[in-house]
């Protein structure tokens, strides 16, 4: 998990898809309309996080409050955390609480959960946040 935090901070495309295995399913169960919910396979993975990294103005700079739980299965782990930074157009700081969900078996991520509090990436954002009609 800290590999995987370091590369996230580093923006490093190659060193992030070198964590997951070929085969590799990440999935975001919350999220926002125009954002996939799945991903499968590293090509998948590749373009969402060029797109992602490219676009966005958030620069993660630390993860905080990590917290690992040992499930029964012990290539599942359950991590709460605090993606903290800045946005680059504003200087605004934020924190984004997520949970993941990591399965790895061999040393590579087979299944990623991710848990990403939208309302808090809007908020980091500026983007006004109303309820659907």
């Amino acid at each position: 998990m800290q590999r995987y935090q370091q590369t996230a901070i580093d923006k490093a495309t190659d060193e992030m898809l070198d964590l997951y295995a070929e085969d590799a399913v990440h999935e975001f169960p919350f999220t926002r309309p125009g954002v996939p919910s799945r991903l499968e396979g590293r090509a998948e993975i590749r373009a969402f996080l060029e797109a992602n990294w490219t676009a966005s103005p958030l620069r993660y700079q630390a993860y905080r409050n990590v917290v690992v739980h040992e499930t029964a299965d012990p290539d599942v782990i359950v991590v709460e955390q605090d993606a903290t930074g800045t946005v680059s157009t504003t200087g605004r700081e934020f924190s984004l609480p997520n949970i993941v969900v990591l399965t790895v078996r061999d040393g590579r991520i087979v299944h990623f959960k991710d848990y990403v509090n939208v309302l808090a990436v809007a908020e980091a954002l500026g983007r006004e946040i109303t309820p659907d009609a």
